[in-house]
């Protein structure tokens, strides 16, 4: 009789256990099924969240990525900036170059998604024949736009909504912050120097967000340049335009073939350059070559940094 009763009494907590366990078991794995849409150059992708096995082919994604508390499993082989440093152990995975996936070391990694981006686009559907894919090219035309574009869908994939959330407020608020100081500062030339030669850049090009994101007015010599074709300006054209602000990128150092060459400070400003209203002024800034030449000023650091670089040197001539 006891024994029944006893019986009689576990059993409704056996069922109920049995339940919990059941609906845990069940929820756990629907949590490790669901997918969700996101937004990316190519359009609009529906994937699982929180993928375990990423490759990334693009540094701009390295860079949010890492700003997110996101770890790559993969990488293309690079040069890496300091704050992405923890790239450079050869205990994470090199999959190919920016440029070239490597299918043979894809295929060991077996990602379960892969980012490309601006130098790797171009393989986008080569490794989607690998795993899922997302193409995180940053559009010239609305850099800001992209980059937060990017931003949410990493926050998304991976639950670091909030994070991303925070990221772009911040980001937003120095960009805002810049072009008040920027609007006051005159008109602006950016160019890419590599010796002495020369290549210039207007609003919606490549290196477009100097005037279109922080704000800068564009000198009236660069305000109509084509926003596809690179331009070549001799440094007497430089001289000629005669700019408010000169910002440089300096491609030797950005590809660091800068070691038996002379700086781009040292070449322009024994030139003509020399003379310049920005020269006189103190007013030619030497941007992060790295940061503007291959990340393309297009992560959450990269940009960062440059903002701050520049708001500095606006400060400095109050």
């Amino acid at each position: 009789m006891k024994s029944k009763l006893h019986k009689k009494k576990w059993l409704p907590l056996l069922q109920t256990a049995l339940v919990i366990t059941f609906a845990t078991a069940a929820g756990h794995g629907m949590a490790q099924d669901a997918s969700i849409k996101v937004h990316h150059a190519k359009g609009e992708a529906t994937l699982q969240i929180q993928p375990t096995k990423t490759a990334v082919f693009d540094l701009p994604t390295l860079d949010n990525m890492q700003a997110l508390g996101i770890q790559a499993s993969a990488v293309a082989n690079s040069r890496f900036p300091d704050f992405l440093a923890a790239y450079n152990e050869e205990s994470i995975p090199r999959v190919g170059s920016l440029f070239e996936p490597n299918h043979e070391a894809l295929g060991k990694v077996a990602p379960d998604l892969i980012f490309v981006g601006g130098r790797s686009s171009a393989k986008f559907d080569d490794v989607l024949k690998i795993a899922p894919t997302l193409d995180m090219s940053v559009d010239s035309q609305s850099p800001l736009k992209s980059i937060e574009r990017n931003v949410n869908t990493l926050g998304k994939l991976f639950g670091k909504e909030p994070q991303a959330t925070a990221a772009l407020q911040k980001l937003n608020a120095s960009v805002d912050a810049l072009k008040a100081k920027s609007a006051k500062a005159g008109n602006a030339m950016l160019i890419l120097s590599i010796g002495d030669k020369a290549s210039a850049f207007g609003p919606g090009s490549r290196f477009g967000l100097i005037y279109d994101v922080f704000g800068f007015t564009p000198n009236s010599a660069v305000k109509d340049l084509s926003t596809t074709d690179r331009h070549p300006f001799k440094l007497e054209d430089i001289a000629k335009a005669d700019p408010d602000w000169l910002f440089v990128i300096d491609r030797h150092a950005a590809t660091g073939s800068n070691t038996d060459k002379p700086s781009s400070k040292e070449v322009l400003e024994k030139s003509i350059i020399g003379q310049t209203r920005a020269a006189k002024n103190n007013q030619i800034v030497y941007v992060d070559p790295y940061n503007w030449y291959i990340l393309g000023s297009a992560g959450l650091t990269s940009m960062q940094q440059n903002i701050e670089q520049i708001s500095a040197a606006l400060d400095a001539k109050k």
